[in-house]
């Protein structure tokens, strides 16, 4: 007995609107980012319609997580995510940063998180 997974459309594209909002992102913006118009990410979000794979990893590219996470709402296996950075880089200039960010008072802690998170989305889009 076979049993065929179909995907819930409402369930991912409740994710999808969960992790633009960590971004701080208008779905204005997404579209923008990943070249779409914004009544189509609504639609996506919505689950009014289903995303061509293409289109779901541009989307999880720009959100910084994993097609597994979008598609069943965890990691699925060990299999890095789509924009798991290259083992040579993970820890490249770890010290520096660290050192620069032990400098840094609470606020401005807080500032360069909200840096990054407005930045991310825009980092290894092609």
């Amino acid at each position: 007995m076979s049993s065929r997974m179909e995907p819930d459309n409402k369930a991912i594209g409740q994710r999808i609107r969960s992790e633009r909002k960590k971004f701080n992102l208008s779905r204005e913006e997404l579209a923008e980012i990943i070249g779409l118009s914004e009544y189509y990410v609504g639609q996506l979000e919505r689950g009014e319609r289903q995303m061509s794979l293409p289109v779901l990893v541009k989307i999880a590219k720009c959100l910084h997580t994993s097609l597994d996470y979008l598609v069943f709402g965890k990691i699925v296996d060990a299999q890095p995510s789509v924009n798991e950075p290259h083992a040579e880089y993970r820890n490249l200039n770890d010290e520096e940063l660290n050192e620069l960010l032990g400098r840094c008072s609470s606020k401005e802690l807080e500032l360069i998180k909200k840096l990054i998170k407005l930045v991310l989305p825009y980092v290894n889009i092609k």
